[in-house]
């Protein structure tokens, strides 16, 4: 489901540039995208107005949401925005149920990704239960930092990522700083510990 193919039949080609807002809560769904490029960030925001990432999309893997969408004919209930420049298809609701119906090929890898989102889900609802701020924290920063080992996300999106509140994540920050495992400046996080922090990941 990757790859520089040629766009295929039936299929439009898709390319939009970072920021863009591909659906919103009570959107109707327009096809299923197929990413050869970039990321979608997939997200939800509660009653209160906190936000929290419920995972992204890259190319070889899945929108639940679009899937659900297309499967029950419903609409949208979080909101996905291109975090990088996106490159791929979108194929129409019609040619994706033909395709779903006549191509084996396509149908498996489509129950795959599916699958493996799910199991996203697991460790998303499993981290929310049980792991601590200081470890959730500690396993977003790794996962988000380049390889400079920088984060270039604000204290906002820190709590987002974590399913957080920003003082809770401002204060969890800080204490990290005093112990010497980052280094903080204006919307970005450097990672100075690796080590440590990944010890704190794991809950020890």
């Amino acid at each position: 489901m990757t790859g520089p193919n040629p766009i295929s039949h039936g299929a439009h080609r898709l390319a939009c540039p970072a920021g863009t807002v591909l659906f919103r809560p009570d959107d109707a769904c327009s096809g299923f995208v197929v990413l050869q490029e970039g990321s979608i960030r997939v997200s939800l925001t509660s009653a209160g107005g906190r936000e929290i990432v419920l995972y992204r999309v890259r190319p070889g893997e899945i929108c639940l949401q679009t899937f659900t969408c297309l499967a029950e004919g419903r609409t949208y209930s979080a909101e996905g925005v291109a975090e990088t420049e996106l490159k791929g298809e979108m194929i129409p609701p019609g040619e994706y149920e033909r395709r779903m119906a006549e191509d084996p090929e396509f149908r498996r890898a489509v129950f795959t990704a599916v699958a493996h989102r799910f199991a996203d889900f697991e460790h998303l609802v499993e981290s929310l239960a049980s792991a601590s701020i200081e470890a959730r924290l500690a396993e977003a920063l790794l996962a988000r930092a380049d390889a400079a080992g920088e984060v270039h996300l604000t204290h906002d999106g820190l709590a987002s990522e974590i399913g957080s509140a920003r003082e809770v994540v401002s204060r969890q920050l800080s204490r990290f700083e005093r112990s010497g495992l980052v280094a903080l400046a204006r919307g970005k996080v450097t990672l100075l510990a690796r080590g440590t922090l990944e010890h704190k990941a794991a809950g020890h």
